[in-house]
């Protein structure tokens, strides 16, 4: 039970969520290498930010993460960097083919997400639910 909380300056935690972004307008686009592409940018900025991601998969218009954070962070604010950075890889590398999809530069997703605690709940059960997505 004692492994299950992370220990940091007088601060003892163990906090999760699962996430789900979805694309603008629903688009299929998360197919055909932009999904491993989205999946490496948001491992990439997890390493940079010091967050754990547990799983993650995506289905074609959405992607699910399950991440461990820190206490002084705050998931609109993971969320908004991982919308950020990744729109603009994404227009970086695949600007040619986005701009057949979007009539506005550096759209990728839509400007709403899910956020969810998982509080105790076995992180099993949400990692299952996350890998048969798609």
């Amino acid at each position: 039970m004692q492994n299950r909380y992370k220990h940091k300056n007088r601060r003892k935690y163990n906090l999760k969520a699962h996430i789900v972004l979805v694309t603008k307008y629903r688009k299929t686009l998360l197919q055909y290498g932009l999904d491993d592409f989205v999946k490496r940018a948001i491992t990439d900025l997890a390493e940079q930010n010091n967050w754990t991601i547990i799983a993650m998969e995506t289905d074609k218009d959405h992607i699910h993460i399950l991440l461990e954070y820190d206490t002084t962070e705050r998931v609109c604010d993971i969320i908004s960097i991982v919308k950020r950075q990744t729109t603009y890889y994404l227009w970086d590398r695949y600007g040619t083919y986005l701009s057949g999809q979007y009539w506005k530069k550096h759209i990728f997703w839509s400007d709403g997400y899910f956020a969810c605690s998982i509080g105790e709940v076995s992180s099993a059960t949400v990692e299952k639910y996350i890998a048969e997505q798609g």
